[in-house]
């Protein structure tokens, strides 16, 4: 992990952009804290490079109404992710204080991003059948084992997951759940396959997982990844999958660069 403790600020980010033929993306939280959201949010305050940021804030708390409120003068907070994954009981999302966190959401135009392992997935199909009106995105394919080469049940949940017309899904971080050393494309092939087939290629987006990417791989070797996959199987999807899916998802058309 010493590739990545260090700090990644936007002069870094712009670089990488511009060698990936990149226009611009979103910043998406790490720390489960409102001071990492009003840094990102400050950060991307009059960076074209920045369109938008997925945030935190306690979705448990009782001021969580009061707590929204005041980040939505931010115009580039566009969702809000908890780091579910992290969490002891698999059923977290799924448990009543945390549903209705979410729940309040919707009102103030914010999608949530769903970052689980394959195990917690029946708790995010829970939270997602109760919140239809609520935009949901999975982020890096809910984890699928990819290094032990294991695509059950993760398959089948994620196509259940999938039945949910209000969730969409990031192809991304795959690289970091595969062998960080050896990996090959194909790896990622039938992950693909499932994801492609589950919720069609209007509701999938790329996702680089810069710079928790840089531990196996380079922001190019992950967009070539999913560039490769498209260009082969769906070419006529490229704009939606790398730019248009994300803009409608995230709502950010007004704030892309021109």
């Amino acid at each position: 992990m010493a590739t990545i403790r260090r700090d990644f600020l936007p002069e870094d980010f712009a670089l990488v952009l511009a060698a990936a033929g990149v226009d611009a993306a979103i910043a998406v939280q790490a720390d489960q804290s409102e001071a990492e959201t009003e840094f990102l949010l400050g950060l991307a305050e009059g960076n074209r490079r920045i369109a938008g940021v997925v945030g935190w804030v306690d979705l448990q708390s009782p001021e969580i109404e009061s707590r929204l409120e005041h980040f939505s003068r931010f115009k580039k907070l566009r969702g809000v992710r908890h780091v579910a994954q992290a969490e002891a009981d698999d059923r977290f999302l799924a448990r009543p204080e945390f549903v209705r966190g979410v729940g309040h959401l919707a009102r103030f135009e914010l999608t949530y991003d769903i970052l689980i392992y394959p195990r917690q997935l029946p708790a995010a199909i829970e939270l997602v059948r109760q919140l239809p009106d609520q935009k949901f995105v999975v982020d890096h394919l809910a984890k699928p084992e990819i290094k032990a080469k294991k695509i059950d049940p993760w398959a089948s949940l994620v196509r259940e997951l999938a039945a949910n017309a209000n969730v969409y899904c990031k192809l991304s971080g795959m690289v970091t759940e595969a062998d960080w050393k050896n990996w090959k494309p194909e790896d990622f092939e039938r992950y693909l396959d499932v994801v492609f087939d589950a919720f069609g290629a209007h509701r999938l987006m790329f996702g680089s997982d810069w710079p928790v990417c840089l531990v196996a791989a380079t922001y190019a070797q992950v967009k070539n990844i999913v560039e490769s996959y498209v260009d082969r199987h769906v070419r006529k999807a490229k704009s939606a999958i790398f730019g248009e899916n994300v803009k409608r998802f995230y709502d950010v058309p007004s704030l892309w660069p021109a």
